[in-house]
């Protein structure tokens, strides 16, 4: 299983930035698919999944109305559309999978590498 994230870099506050996971050896389909991150000397957390169907999504309370998470079955590729990003979301951003028809994240079965996502004020 791979899943490669891409996007990261250096963004100004205010402005956008679009994060992409492209995924490999599972059945993207039929996978809940999300993002998490972890800043500097911070525990890593949760960011926005997507249910397997696409119809269900759920997100970190600060990031709600500002990040969008979508998926294109297609291209087996999970996006993250960073809209307004505020310095506080500087941090490695993760793309994860969990396999199973499910709304929501139960236990992530696999991480990608991440990618880095620094905010300037």
């Amino acid at each position: 299983v791979q899943l490669q994230a891409s996007g990261g870099g250096l963004v100004q506050a205010g402005g956008s930035l679009r994060l992409s996971c492209a995924a490999s050896g599972i059945t993207f389909r039929r996978s809940v698919m999300g993002w998490f991150r972890q800043a500097p000397g911070k525990e890593r957390e949760f960011v926005a999944s997507i249910s397997w169907s696409g119809s269900s999504t759920s997100y970190k309370d600060s990031v709600l109305g500002r990040f969008t998470i979508s998926k294109d079955n297609a291209k087996n590729t999970v996006y993250l559309q960073m809209s307004s990003p505020k310095p506080e979301d500087t941090a490695v951003y993760y793309c994860a999978a969990e396999s199973g028809v499910a709304v929501r994240f139960g236990s992530v079965d696999y991480w990608g590498q991440g990618t880095l996502v620094t905010v300037s004020s």
